[in-house]
């Protein structure tokens, strides 16, 4: 089965969910699924199907490279399962942690580091680097 076809429900997916700059393209037995969410929650959606079509993510053939958009400057909500989210001095999970944003919590979205990575405040005036996965823009 071609890569396009057994993916096709995530491309689906994608394009009903409105993700921008949607790019789909196969190299080396690999399907490349680019762009830009409207939400965290579209993301999660994308990934919960990635998850449903290979369940432990094993089969190595598929990079789904879509990111949450969010404005620097722009208030963003904690969007982990339930935890705390870690907000640490630098990008990397080797860093100190120099405090916490609930689950749920509104924060500022200051700037982003990298891929992976926001520079973020809270309201109580901690700043440091959350891990992106979990921001999303309120609204």
């Amino acid at each position: 089965m071609a890569l396009q076809e057994k993916y096709q429900a995530l491309v689906d997916a994608a394009k009903a969910a409105g993700v921008a700059n949607l790019a789909v393209r196969e190299q080396d037995g690999v399907l490349y699924i680019d762009g830009d969410a409207p939400s965290g929650a579209v993301k999660d959606q994308l990934w919960d199907i990635y998850g449903q079509i290979d369940p432990n993510f094993t089969g190595g053939d598929l990079i789904l490279n879509v990111n949450a958009k969010v404005d620097p400057g722009s208030r963003v909500r904690v969007a982990t399962k339930e935890s705390n989210l870690n907000i640490r001095k630098g990008p990397g999970t080797d860093q100190p942690i120099v405090g916490k944003a609930a689950h749920g919590e509104i924060i500022t979205l200051i700037s982003q580091a990298n891929d992976l990575w926001s520079s973020v405040r809270t309201d109580d005036g901690e700043e440091g680097y959350a891990y992106s996965q979990y921001l999303e823009p309120v609204g």
